[in-house]
């Protein structure tokens, strides 16, 4: 019985943010990028200046390779970013300055080089529209109508902003 007991997973009886949940998932796959942690990528926007916080973001750390048995010099890594479509010659322009936000940020030098990525720029989370489109009075009447039969009120509201953002997003892909 004690054997048993001992095999099972600990539980855990509380709640966690789902970063902290993907973080055993995530570490090893933003080691063989080059980065340590999670701190660089999650705090992109605070890190550098306003142009760049939009329109670039980190892919890997490239750490120097040292000689068996040389010195270690405090020498950064190179990073690599990824770049919107008509910024790369204003990000190569500008990478001692995000260079220097970047080490600013952490407080030592972490990067002593800026390059430019091969892959492509796919942010993660685009700004938003903020005048998402309206639909129009027939598109909530046939709305309204496929939900009148739902008894429940607090469902037939949720089924009632599903469909009218249904609604809104396919329009606006069509346009």
């Amino acid at each position: 019985m004690a054997r048993d007991a001992a095999q099972e997973p600990k539980r855990r009886n509380r709640t966690l943010p789902v970063a902290d949940a993907l973080a055993g998932a995530l570490d090893p796959v933003l080691k063989k990028r080059g980065f340590a942690g999670r701190d660089i990528i999650a705090h992109w926007r605070a890190i550098v200046p306003a142009p760049f916080a939009a329109t670039t973001l980190p892919d890997k750390l490239s750490w120097p390779r040292t000689a068996p048995g040389a010195s270690h010099r405090a020498e950064g890594a190179v990073l690599y970013l990824r770049c919107a479509p008509g910024q790369a010659l204003f990000v190569q322009h500008e990478a001692p300055a995000i260079a220097a936000a970047v080490n600013r940020y952490f407080g030592y030098v972490l990067v002593s080089e800026v390059r430019l990525s091969a892959e492509p720029f796919t942010p993660g989370s685009a700004a938003r529209s903020e005048n998402p489109s309206r639909p129009s009075s027939a598109a909530i009447a046939r709305v309204d109508a496929a939900t009148d039969k739902v008894e429940d009120g607090d469902l037939r509201e949720a089924l009632r902003a599903l469909g009218l953002a249904l609604l809104g997003r396919s329009k606006r892909n069509r346009g």
